[in-house]
């Protein structure tokens, strides 16, 4: 049996073809604001980093009412290092919206999320949005998407999907571009139509399957699930069902369900068919099964990917450690990682085999960035490490490596550069065309060479290119792959940096700090052209003498010094340099701080 007056979709995409704009079209369409509200654009991304770094991070809920229906949206993320985020919602939904851009047609992340869609058996409606962009081919783009659905062998339904063409900017789709312009009306409809609603169990007591994790501030846990049996209400005891068997009983203190973009509202009763969200648990996991029935088994969750990039987060050691954050202990930092993987279930986090150091695994380097910049935010110093590649024995006891699929546009005078990088870190090109005045490159690279990449790719093309990469699978070990090319300057006192001194270091290499900065032994302060590091005192003052006076080498003029995000400071680090991470400040330190201890580790290795 389904339900009739629910439907349940996803909205997935590659990144920057339009998610986002589209879920507000349709929350304005759903009357979620008055006439004369004042409306925020990507009103769905809700973190400060998702509005800052414009992209979708975390999978979140809204719903809609049209007409006699409930529409429940989660938006998902576009970028491959929260493929995670998109996984774990299928299990949630009946169907999704596939949205394409016009003139790019289907990318890395298109295929990426659409496979995981067609797996699940999930019914399609694309759009093709963006029309009014130049070089638009809504013809060819449709023929081009209706290719990637037979490379992903989806079924004869799957394959006969709606195919909805406009543009999110001007507000309307049509399923003929020379239709009227009837807004958004035309999508709201194809999906009740299209999309089957949810299928429930007829008589049956409350089952719910664990497909999120909130937290709310008045009620604590918050587990959030398409109800799949029955209906829950305030004060229902039921029971929590976890791996290995593990039961307890709960007892339900609110049912909350999705509107609009204020996330949720307190509901009367989940109904079957429904996503809602539910609390009163101590503790509740992602995956998990709530039931009325004890005897209930686990309902299947869907496989996650393995992660393929870990960092080392630890306690800072720092001479200023303590003075620019609230939560500085190991046990502190331990908790909040543990905290991390309840609602990310693609980050894993390991003690090491050193006191205070912890091994965290994810996709991407960027989904570890992102947890380090919410951290800093929250209160937390900590040092983390340059990325590295998950490696691991075949069947064959050969040991191999992550490779990814890396899709690159850039215009066509850069080409020639491009290559050569890809070469440098071991890419092969598996696939070059051209569309207007760019050429796409499609490439088989390890995922050690794409650590640093983007940054690359930005200063070759300055700033025209764009890349995208896609997990593929793990293969023999490509070789080395050489690292930064530059040496460091590395302070050996801790002060003040003054003028005077970073006036004579500037003739030396390109610095990081400006004068007036608190700094200390070891701490990076400076790029070296030269391979190696070099010893500098950026503290030192201009002695005076009876020829001198106190106002001499006041009209020195400094370059301003060059500063890292987060992002571009975990991949510029080498293996035995550290990220310190503070609410105040990103700095770049050697691992070991003190110059002698640093020479007599590099004699050992050498021996």
């Amino acid at each position: 049996m389904r339900a009739k007056n629910i439907r349940n979709i996803a909205i997935i995409a590659h990144v920057d073809h339009g998610k986002t704009t589209i879920v507000d079209l349709l929350l304005k369409a759903g009357g979620v604001y008055r006439d004369n509200q004042d409306v925020a654009e990507r009103a769905m991304d809700s973190m400060d980093q998702e509005r800052e770094r414009g992209i979708t991070i975390k999978a979140k809920n809204t719903a809609i009412h049209w007409e006699d229906h409930i529409i429940n949206i989660v938006d998902t993320p576009g970028h491959a290092d929260f493929g995670g985020e998109v996984e774990r919602v299928m299990k949630m939904v009946d169907g999704v919206l596939l949205i394409v851009d016009a003139a790019e047609g289907p990318q890395a992340q298109t295929r990426f999320v659409l496979r995981k869609a067609l797996v699940q058996g999930l019914s399609p409606i694309v759009v093709v949005n963006k029309v009014d962009r130049d070089h638009a081919d809504p013809s060819g783009v449709h023929d081009k998407t209706l290719e990637l659905f037979l490379d992903l062998e989806a079924n004869e339904k799957q394959f006969e999907a709606p195919f909805l063409y406009g543009s999110a900017k001007d507000g309307y789709f049509v399923s003929d571009l020379e239709d009227s312009r009837d807004g958004v009306v035309p999508l709201l409809k194809t999906i009740v139509k299209e999309i089957d609603g949810p299928e429930i169990l007829e008589d049956s007591p409350f089952k719910m399957l664990v497909s999120n994790i909130d937290w709310d501030d008045y009620v604590g846990r918050v587990a959030i699930g398409k109800v799949l049996a029955g209906k829950i209400e305030k004060g229902d005891k039921i029971w929590r069902i976890g791996a290995n068997d593990e039961k307890s009983e709960v007892k339900i203190t609110k049912v909350f369900e999705y509107s609009g973009v204020s996330g949720y509202k307190d509901s009367a009763v989940g109904e079957a068919g429904n996503i809602v969200g539910v609390s009163g648990f101590e503790d509740v996991n992602i995956g998990e099964t709530l039931s009325a029935n004890e005897e209930s088994e686990l309902i299947d969750f869907v496989e996650i990917d393995p992660p393929t990039v870990q960092m080392q987060f630890s306690v800072n050691d720092s001479p200023f450690a303590g003075k620019e954050g609230k939560y500085v202990t190991s046990r502190q930092i331990r908790d909040r990682l543990m905290r991390e993987t309840k609602t990310n279930i693609s980050i894993e986090v390991n003690d090491s085999d050193i006191a205070g150091v912890f091994n965290v695994a994810a996709r991407g380097a960027m989904q570890i960035a992102v947890l380090v910049e919410e951290m800093r935010r929250e209160g937390y110093e900590v040092l983390v490490s340059r990325p590295m590649v998950i490696t691991k024995r075949d069947d064959n006891d050969v040991l191999v490596e992550p490779f990814e699929t890396l899709y690159v546009e850039v215009p066509e005078e850069y080409v020639s550069g491009l290559m050569k990088a890809l070469a440098a870190r071991r890419g092969d090109i598996v696939n070059m065309n051209t569309v207007g005045s760019s050429s796409m490159i499609e490439a088989l690279i390890p995922t050690r060479g794409l650590i640093g990449f983007e940054f690359e790719l930005l200063n070759m093309t300055s700033g025209h290119g764009i890349m995208s990469h896609l997990f593929k699978e793990y293969g023999p070990v490509a070789g080395d792959i050489a690292g930064r090319s530059c040496g460091t300057l590395v302070s050996m006192e801790t002060g003040l940096s003054m003028a005077y001194s970073l006036d004579a270091l500037e003739s030396r290499g390109k610095l990081f700090i400006g004068a007036g900065e608190n700094v200390y032994e070891g701490q990076i302060v400076g790029e070296n052209p030269r391979a190696d590091d070099l010893p500098v005192n950026p503290t030192k003052e201009k002695h005076l003498t009876n020829h001198r006076s106190t106002g001499d080498g006041k009209g020195i003029q400094l370059s301003p010094p060059l500063k890292f995000s987060l992002e571009r400071a975990i991949e510029y680090i080498g293996v035995d340099e550290l990220v310190e991470a503070t609410p105040d400040n990103i700095r770049l330190r050697k691992r070991l701080l003190k110059a002698t201890e640093r020479k007599r580790e590099s004699r050992k290795a050498t021996t």
